[in-house]
């Protein structure tokens, strides 16, 4: 009976963040027709992603603390709720106003849903199984990497953008239903309050292994299109298979970090991950201008960036047990602000130094983050709290 019930959780966890990855990653190539729709450019349009993660990353928090006191479920059926009203809005915006709106609702759903997925599944993985089981659920939001995406955009094609967020509506009512039937909610009561007053510092030291991790990857990863067309002369095609190569080598790095975490350790593997990304970039940046082993060494730094994000999940998870869904929030947030920050710096540094040198410092964050990642968590002194 257990074994069936994990699997309907992972499954019901693994297409909610599905849903979720392709709402984030479908925006991007939806800009051009959104933006000629509303007769704006390009980059107002952009703002549709800006609003998003600036919501998101200023809300998980506030979810996670509410989920952490109240329960998991009920925060995630809200959350669906939301993401339904935001979709449909977005895909019939009377008003670019409007559509802003919406993606600020959005940013808001997702909020009370990702990172409580992930807080759920560490609430009822067996211990020897955690970072299998957050692998999982992990690898259904990158799946949307490859997957998700490509299909919203095969459906705009065929019946144009405003159809994509009708479907996300649609199945983010049915998922509404499905979650609110399949999680218990798990009250953890006022205490977590007290808990946080003595953690709130070790909390920020240790997600900020996050930032630095995200930092190491989206430097590089936002400016992937343009790199591979100015220094290899990619085609359309060439830079949609290099794409689709990172996205399988994403995963997969998730899907196999869960076992090796679970059988030599979050740690272990955490550490180990961020040593071969550092390696992997430093590779990516020697071969970056070669066409026959690109492909390669975005599927290695993808494969061993994402084992070390889904490891660090399950690490996380055990060192925080009882402040677990403010914790996966906060983790969630420090992932947003280092996508931002690294986009900023990897736009920086192609306006002086050109695309060549972006993976060189992309290791230097990964370096960075491994360090961080060293320092042990010590226990607040008052430990009957966490008992």
């Amino acid at each position: 009976m257990f074994e069936l019930q994990g699997r309907v959780s992972l499954s019901v966890g693994c297409i909610t963040l599905f849903l979720m990855g392709t709402d984030l990653f479908v925006v991007s190539p939806l800009l051009p027709f959104i933006s000629k729709a509303y007769h704006v450019n390009p980059a107002m349009a952009g703002w549709m992603v800006t609003v998003f993660a600036v919501t998101y990353a200023f809300s998980a928090p506030f979810f996670g603390w509410l989920s952490d006191k109240k329960g998991r479920r009920a925060f995630i059926t809200f959350g669906l709720l939301l993401f339904t009203i935001s979709n449909a809005l977005t895909a019939f915006a009377p008003s670019f106003l409007w559509l802003i709106i919406s993606r600020i609702l959005a940013g808001l759903s997702v909020a009370s849903i990702t990172p409580l997925i992930y807080a759920v599944i560490g609430d009822i993985a067996p211990p020897d199984r955690r970072g299998t089981w957050l692998s999982i659920v992990v690898s259904g939001h990158l799946t949307a990497l490859w997957a998700g995406a490509p299909f919203g955009t095969l459906l705009e094609h065929f019946l144009g953008w405003r159809s994509v967020f009708v479907v996300m509506a649609i199945i983010g009512a049915i998922l509404a239903v499905v979650n609110f039937k399949t999680w218990k909610s798990i009250p953890i009561g006022d205490t977590t309050t007290k808990r946080l007053e003595g953690n709130i510092l070790r909390i920020l030291g240790s997600v900020s292994v996050t930032t630095l991790w995200a930092i190491s990857m989206y430097a590089l990863y936002v400016y992937l299109g343009a790199a591979l067309y100015s220094e290899n002369r990619f085609s359309s095609s060439e830079i949609a298979l290099a794409v689709t190569f990172y996205g399988v080598g994403a995963v997969l790095g998730s899907l196999s970090s869960g076992q090796l975490t679970d059988k030599f350790g979050e740690r272990e593997i955490s550490k180990t991950t961020l040593i071969f990304l550092t390696l992997s970039l430093i590779c990516l940046g020697v071969f970056f201008s070669s066409a026959d082993w690109i492909y390669f060494f975005l599927f290695i730094w993808a494969l061993v960036g994402y084992a070390g994000f889904t490891s660090y999940q399950a690490r996380l998870a055990v060192e925080y047990p009882r402040e677990r869904g403010i914790v996966m929030a906060w983790n969630n947030t420090a992932l947003y602000i280092g996508i931002t920050i690294g986009s900023m710096i990897g736009g920086y540094v192609i306006s002086i130094w050109g695309y060549s040198l972006l993976p060189y410092v992309c290791s230097i964050a990964a370096i960075a983050s491994f360090v961080l990642s060293t320092k042990k968590v010590e226990k607040p002194k008052n430990n009957r709290l966490f008992q």
